[in-house]
């Protein structure tokens, strides 16, 4: 009897022990790989800017996974700003439709750059940031992908932080008598969630989201960098929460585990009586 009801004690908690690990690992991973952070918006949602800002200050303000266009001329430099969040790592790509080539003298070189709320240039640690088209070319395609956003940094280090980014394109490398050419633009930023791989001790009491106008979609002015549409996060949730609270459920079922052998070894066995 004594030897049955160890092995029901110890099967109850090696299920127990199961069970929790596989809760853990199926909540970290849907956290991790939550679908929401790059899901292509449907169709019939808000349309991205049709327009670009020439400066930091006049930056055009488009969420993620909003694709914006704008026409320009070839040598203006064209801006826009976009939030991110901890735990994003962000992609910006870019599309330059290029005019006729019987129009153009030569090739052009062109050039992604991504700055944060402080206006620090961000390096891309990924993608094509800047790309030279061919003087038949129709179109040139460049793209950046940022280090993974952090929710707090100390403040000499210029890792990316919770905020406003910028995007700047322009042309770096082309023949003078190709300035002012018509082009349109097309521009778009993504992130997927990098989940407890990304979390840190500490957060930004603030977003970094400077007070400057920009132009918004409507043509008017508003806040540069406005935040998600889901809000800032601020990094008060991670997934290390889930693995503190896994943490000390594995360390009480290990404790009821270990309890039940010590005790059931500890007991005198019994003799029946007459014996």
């Amino acid at each position: 009897m004594r030897s049955t009801r160890r092995n029901t004690l110890r099967r109850g908690c090696v299920g127990a022990f199961l069970a929790a690990v596989t809760l853990l690992t199926s909540a970290g991973a849907a956290v991790a790989d939550d679908p929401s952070a790059s899901a292509s918006p449907a169709d019939g949602e808000d349309a991205g800017p049709t327009e670009a800002g020439t400066t930091f200050r006049t930056a055009t303000a488009i969420q993620q996974e909003q694709t914006a266009t704008a026409d320009a001329s070839t040598g203006d430099y064209l801006y826009w700003a976009f939030p991110a969040d901890a735990g994003q790592r962000p992609t910006v790509r870019a599309k330059v439709s290029l005019p006729e080539s019987a129009t153009r003298s030569g090739a052009s070189t062109w050039q992604v750059d991504v700055y944060d709320g402080l206006r620090r240039r961000q390096a891309c640690v990924y993608g094509h940031q800047t790309r030279k088209a061919a003087p038949d070319a129709g179109t040139v395609e460049l793209s950046c992908v940022l280090r993974t956003v952090r929710a707090w940094s100390e403040p000499w280090a210029s890792d990316p932080l919770p905020g406003s980014y910028y995007v700047r394109l322009t042309v770096v490398g082309l023949a003078e008598e190709d300035l002012g050419l018509p082009v349109h633009v097309e521009t778009e930023v993504t992130s997927v969630g990098q989940g407890g791989a990304a979390d840190v001790d500490g957060a930004l009491a603030e977003p970094l989201v400077p007070g400057t106008s920009v132009v918004s979609a409507q043509g008017g002015s508003t806040t540069a960098g406005s935040g998600p549409e889901d809000g800032w996060s601020s990094g008060w949730w991670t997934s290390r929460w889930l693995w503190t609270a896994g943490g000390g459920v594995l360390a009480a079922l290990a404790g009821v585990f270990g309890y039940g052998l010590t005790r059931g070894r500890g007991r005198p066995s019994q003799v029946p009586p007459g014996v």
